[in-house]
């Protein structure tokens, strides 16, 4: 070997040796982005990704680099996972960087939300471990701030499910008899009206003109003949039915001195098929499916009769057990019970709430808007319906809107206890466990709620918590709340998110700064100002919120 090849040799080899014995330099902030930037709640979480460039000839080969991502905000401070970074040959499970050409590698992070973190930064630091010896590298900066606007997401401002009250003012009751004929004939005989339905229904029209509470909604009579012989000879004995009962109603409201009774309707079917159907049908003649074959073959009534008699045997079974059965008119009475008015039912509770049904009370409570009020109303109820989940679960409603969630959560497990399958209290039970945090839980019960109308705001609060922005604007539908203008904004629908805020009944701070924040977002400085203003006169302490939120960086809120 000549001389230049050996000095040529023992330069490479001089290069090798110096790649792995030299020490690892100090990292560099500008190594690193972190996505995104600055950092983002999803759900009640931050999760971010820091992503390294190493450059060529600094990564040696026999070093192993630990860097984790921590996060330090007012108030206090946050480790991610450790992720491991690696020379060419160093024998372990971690990310390899190239000595000669350097790499790029991947540092996840995610941590839950804290308050404070709005003013944060995300440092890396590196624990350097060079065939066994150890030592620290400065920490670098690679991001700061946190926008927490997911965050907003409030169980508090859904409203629980109400277990509604039966409570019907006017109760509509119908009282029925039948005038039954013989065959061929209208007349109405004595033994048909001194049957007891009959009396039962003309005693009922009798109370009714003269209780205070009862009115007669109307009368009306329905006349029918049974499908043997013409159609012309069933459709005048059928009108003539109509003609005797009606005029009998007429004498009978008259000798009663009935004169208040809605409307004395009436109308008659010549030849009652439908009836004659579903009599044959319940029946145990034997042949019955043969008869119900003849009806579904032939339409015309005449031939539907004439192949029933066909049938010899049968028809005598037919007249004997079912055609009796469609000569009659059916007299319905429409009779009203009026409940006590909004005046009275008040003054009972505030006077003699034991006179009350349950339904009552529970109605009571609705007469107001005042919660303090409801709240008064459905503890009584607890007091004189020990029994009654609904009213528990009611009271523990008014709580969870007073704020006093402990008790609120205390009559909903009563409640509970006093009915398990309530779809209500397992909702306003799965709110408790979404203001808890308690999200396995909360998921468990508000799907245990499905079909309760309040349940979908809370499960799109619930979908927001985790960060699942497309389920929630799905569970909201077509919301007016606070929480549905939320989940436009962080779908980055602005125009959907302001049309909710304009329309949510009952604006309070929240709903003007949700409004600021699409104002920042679509770059409208005086809607931001605007809506600020607003939302720091309903709550004071909006004011710090807002300027140490970073969706406001680029405006000047001094003149808040």
């Amino acid at each position: 070997m000549n001389n230049k090849v050996l000095y040529l040799a023992l330069g490479v080899a001089l290069m090798g040796t110096t790649s792995c014995s030299k020490k690892l330099g100090e990292f560099q902030s500008n190594y690193f982005n972190t996505t995104p930037t600055p950092l983002e709640t999803v759900g009640q979480n931050v999760p971010a990704t820091i992503t390294g460039n190493i450059p060529a000839k600094f990564m040696v080969k026999n070093a192993k680099v630990t860097a984790t991502p921590v996060l330090e905000y007012v108030g206090g401070s946050v480790q991610g996972t450790p992720v491991t970074i690696q020379g060419e040959n160093v024998r372990a499970n971690g990310q390899v960087v190239s000595y000669n050409n350097g790499g790029t590698v991947s540092i996840p992070f995610n941590t839950e939300y804290q308050q404070g973190m709005a003013e944060s930064n995300l440092y890396l630091d590196f624990q350097v471990d060079q065939n066994g010896k150890l030592y620290g590298l400065p920490r670098v900066k690679v991001g700061e701030g946190v926008i927490a606007t997911s965050t907003l997401a409030s169980a508090a401002t859904v409203q629980p499910a109400i277990a509604k009250d039966n409570f019907q003012r006017i109760i509509n009751e119908k009282y029925t008899a039948d005038i039954r004929f013989l065959i061929n004939q209208a007349n109405i005989r004595n033994n048909q009206i001194t049957a007891a339905d009959y009396v039962d229904l003309n005693k009922q029209l009798v109370d009714a003109n003269a209780a205070p509470n009862r009115e007669i909604a109307g009368v009306n009579i329905a006349s029918y003949a049974s499908p043997d012989g013409t159609l012309a000879f069933n459709t005048q004995l059928a009108e003539r039915r109509e003609q005797n009962t009606t005029k009998f109603m007429e004498n009978q409201l008259k000798k009663d001195k009935i004169t208040e009774f809605g409307e004395l309707t009436s109308s008659f079917t010549p030849e009652d098929w439908e009836g004659f159907q579903e009599l044959v049908s319940k029946s145990k003649i034997q042949d019955k499916d043969l008869i119900l074959g003849v009806l579904k073959m032939y339409k015309d009534p005449e031939q539907r009769e004439k192949e029933i008699r066909n049938l010899s045997g049968v028809f005598n079974e037919l007249a004997d057990q079912i055609l009796p059965q469609l000569r009659y008119s059916k007299i319905q009475a429409s009779i009203n019970v009026i409940g006590k008015s909004d005046e009275e039912l008040i003054n009972l509770f505030n006077t003699d709430p034991s006179k009350l049904t349950e339904d009552e009370i529970l109605y009571v409570a609705t007469l107001t808007n005042d919660n303090t009020r409801k709240m008064e109303v459905y503890n009584k109820a607890t007091q004189l319906f020990p029994q009654s989940y609904r009213a528990f679960n009611n009271l523990g409603m008014t709580q969870y809107e007073a704020g006093d969630y402990a008790s609120a959560k205390a009559a909903f497990e009563r409640a509970k206890k006093l009915d398990p399958s309530s779809k209500e209290v397992d909702m306003n039970l799965g709110l408790v466990q979404l203001l808890d945090g308690n999200y396995s839980k909360a998921n468990e019960l508000l799907g245990a709620a499905a079909g309760v109308p309040e349940a979908s705001d809370a499960l799109g609060v619930y979908y927001l918590t985790q960060g699942e922005v497309a389920k929630a604007n799905t569970a909201f539908g077509n919301a007016k709340t606070n929480n549905a203008a939320l989940a436009k904004i962080l779908a980055k629908d602005y125009s959907a998110a302001q049309s909710i805020l304009s329309a949510v009944p009952n604006a309070d701070a929240t709903t003007y700064y949700l409004a600021a924040i699409v104002g920042a977002r679509t770059n409208n400085e005086s809607a931001v100002l605007s809506n600020l203003r607003k939302a720091i006169s309903m709550d004071s302490s909006m004011l710090q919120q807002a300027k140490n939120d970073l969706e406001f960086s680029k405006f000047n809120l001094s003149s808040l």
